[in-house]
């Protein structure tokens, strides 16, 4: 039980590895030099190492020396953000405008930790890969990834996930089966009317008041339309028009996102969303463009490999500071891809302390707490002893 003796010793190495990729942040696809980083400390591991998958995402594999058997594939996201740090200690970001603000130099450093511990005693049956993903932050670097062959090359019967969460109290781990993310889509309603001189509305096709209508019929979707039960959101962000206070412009531009937990109800926010904007238009006179992307699907985690993760996290921390009760969050995470195509879990490690380590991710005052390296290691390396065993797994 607890953190693993040889995890402990390597905190310190951990946390320069950490402070170093922090100082040096890098964006979705751009992870040049966080790649090499990774796959210089897996080469020295002795492990054969693949390099360029998905543009710049790693692959570190691990035979266990007890001869074939099951195959896992453990993910760690590498990507910063393009925010303005504004913190001042000394592995502050060095280049303007971008930051791990999400935490990603913390899941590198845990996973590259994990390996070092199995690489010097693999006495398992099986294959570990360590699965540096590149661009997590809504360019779909997970999609990337599998769309160049991720799991055709390296064919994990499973595949597991994490991420630090600053509100869940350092020392324990959250996890729920079933959706543990939602689904992400953004939308573009451009209305289309008349434009003209604002003394004389009565000659124009008026998109401004058109979209503002379209605005407040979009909030009756979720609650009109999504089981009670249900979670869902539909959330305007952005709204755009003219450009002088006396001119009834011709376009007006609404835009905003959707979350969702289950495929049904994505399909449905999608065409209610559409449907409603385009009959508010046409009752006023307008029409509409309307552009829809999917960004990411919902991460939902499978019942037994959640059970898995449940039971390494309790090694590390104990049973009690395990929570399974949790409510799915309604942000998103690129990881559900990987979730589509074999089955896993997600897991969230707390580093929460009450003080600095609670601000929350993607705030340029979030700094990872490099505290929760060990724990998070050490759930790594139970966790892969315990999906490597057939007696859990089948």
């Amino acid at each position: 039980m607890g953190v693993l003796s040889d995890i402990n010793d390597m905190a310190p190495e951990l946390t320069a590895i950490r402070r170093r990729i922090h100082a040096h942040p890098e964006t979705g696809f751009e992870e040049h030099a966080t790649a090499a980083l990774v796959a210089e400390v897996l080469t020295g591991l002795g492990l054969e190492v693949t390099t360029g998958i998905g543009r710049t995402g790693v692959v570190g594999t691990l035979q266990g020396r007890g001869g074939p058997g099951r195959r896992i594939g453990l993910r760690a996201d590498m990507d910063a953000l393009p925010i303005v740090e504004a913190n001042h200690f000394d592995h502050v970001s060095t280049r303007s405008g971008k930051m791990h603000a999400c935490g990603h130099d913390g899941h590198t450093a845990m996973l590259l930790g994990a390996a070092k511990s199995l690489a010097a005693d693999p006495d398992f049956a099986g294959t570990v890969d360590f699965i540096f993903q590149p661009a997590e932050e809504g360019l779909g670097g997970g999609a990337a990834m599998i769309a160049d062959g991720l799991f055709d090359r390296f064919p994990c019967d499973e595949v597991y996930g994490l991420h630090n969460m600053p509100d869940v109290p350092k020392g324990t781990f959250a996890i729920r089966a079933g959706p543990m993310m939602a689904a992400s889509d953004s939308f573009e309603i451009e209305v289309r009317g008349k434009g003209g001189h604002a003394a004389w509305p009565h000659s124009t096709l008026d998109p401004v008041s058109g979209a503002a209508q379209i605005v407040v019929a979009l909030q009756t979707i979720v609650s009109r339309n999504v089981a009670p039960l249900d979670a869902a959101v539909v959330s305007v962000t952005v709204l755009k028009a003219g450009t002088a206070f006396n001119v009834v412009p011709d376009t007006a531009l609404i835009g905003g996102t959707f979350r969702s937990l289950t495929r049904e109800t994505r399909k449905l926010l999608r065409e209610r969303i559409e449907q409603t904007a385009r009959g508010v238009a046409q009752g006023l006179g307008l029409t509409i463009d309307w552009r829809h992307h999917e960004i990411m699907p919902a991460t939902i985690n499978h019942a037994r490999q959640t059970a898995t993760a449940i039971a390494a996290a309790a090694e590390v921390v104990g049973a009690a500071n395990v929570r399974t009760d949790i409510a799915a969050s309604m942000g998103s995470e690129d990881f559900g891809y990987m979730l589509e195509e074999r089955p896993g879990a997600y897991i969230f490690i707390g580093q929460g302390d009450g003080g600095a380590a609670s601000v929350m991710i993607h705030n340029p005052s979030y700094d990872f707490n490099d505290a929760i390296l060990p724990v998070g290691a050490s759930y790594w390396v139970r966790l892969a002893r315990l999906a490597l065993e057939d007696r859990r797994n089948g």
